[in-house]
């Protein structure tokens, strides 16, 4: 297995640089791996391809305005891009600006500040702020968006799923911002249990695979939880033989996580922590029945996981078809329905 397996050609222009109205409006490739085919429908429609008695998993995570800025002692503007909350004060981010060392301070709008407290790799540092951040955020903070995205965006909640709860992620668990409340009434109308857990996303969730073998790749750690609750519905729906349907592969993480700390007859596990599951081809799969997922970066560890989920060559295949057909592509494209 080598990470160029992993690679494909995609323009600029299949990049979806806005989201569509209404969000439910976007199109979906459907894979069905059992007959090796591919139909094509929209994500309104999406319970055509659905049962009573599915579990349609979702990520209720919440992205924070984790972009801020600040100034140094000496003036110069520093921009700051807030990662991982290590406790209230103590956060690792990515600084852009220079001569940016351990006892630095750097100043913010509000009464805040903050002290480099260690160097990691790269622009990533160790920071301590002055107080607690997260209620400053809705003053200062700005919504971070991917990189591959440089059209601003008018409406910061249209880069959060409407069920989004649990504030903490750099990023959007992008396959659930297709649903709407209508459709998720439809959907609970036709018989099918929504079922909630949180995994906060990382920014590392945009970085390439750059070693040859990916096997090679130390993969990002992120924060999740999966509830006694959430597991109970899991159990019970694998019991009866109802499908686990994850939407989002950040959904994926969680649930095949929860299922290596699960003891039979159990499926998962409840369970809340970081995880640093790594999901490649040749994995086998204990929660996941079925997946909604967007269209991935090539050589990232998500096209990695899909590929595992369906067959590398199906899912190129599926990529090159949709290419084809004109789909949006990664964050605010279109979605993959594969069953």
């Amino acid at each position: 297995m080598k990470t160029k397996d992993f690679d494909y050609n995609l323009p600029q222009s299949y990049i979806a640089q806005t989201p569509v109205e209404p969000r439910h409006s976007s199109r979906l490739l459907v894979l069905d791996r059992a007959g090796d085919t591919f139909e094509h429908s929209s994500f309104w429609k999406i319970d055509e391809y659905l049962k009573p008695g599915d579990v349609l998993v979702l990520n209720k995570t919440r992205v924070i305005p984790a972009r801020i800025f600040a100034r140094k002692e000496t003036g110069g503007k520093v921009e700051v891009l807030l990662l991982n909350k290590q406790n209230d004060t103590e956060w690792e981010v990515i600084i852009g600006g220079k001569g940016l060392t351990p006892g630095k301070k750097l100043i913010f709008e509000t009464n805040l500040s903050a002290t480099i407290e260690k160097i990691l790799s790269g622009p990533r540092r160790i920071v301590r702020f002055s107080q607690e951040v997260d209620s400053h955020l809705e003053k200062i903070g700005h919504t971070p968006l991917p990189p591959y995205i440089h059209t601003e965006l008018d409406d910061p909640d249209r880069y959060q799923t409407i069920y989004a709860k649990d504030s903490g992620s750099a990023a959007a668990p992008t396959a659930g911002l297709h649903f709407t409340d209508d459709l998720m009434l439809k959907l609970q109308k036709r018989g099918v249990t929504f079922c909630m857990v949180t995994l906060h996303v990382g920014l590392d969730t945009f970085a390439p695979v750059n070693e040859e073998d990916p096997r090679e790749h130390h993969i990002h750690s992120e924060w999740c939880e999966l509830s006694e609750e959430s597991a109970d519905i899991i159990n019970s729906a694998h019991k009866n033989g109802n499908r686990i349907i994850a939407v989002g592969t950040t959904s994926v993480r969680v649930l095949e996580s929860a299922a290596k700390k699960a003891v039979t007859p159990k499926t998962v596990e409840p369970f809340s922590g970081r995880t640093e599951l790594f999901i490649l081809p040749g994995y086998q799969f204990k929660v996941v029945d079925a997946m909604v997922t967007n269209f991935h970066l090539p050589c990232s560890t998500l096209i990695m996981m899909v590929s595992a989920f369906a067959g590398r060559e199906r899912i190129l295949n599926s990529y090159q078809i949709a290419k084809e057909l004109d789909y949006r592509f990664y964050s605010f494209g279109d979605a993959m329905l594969i069953i």
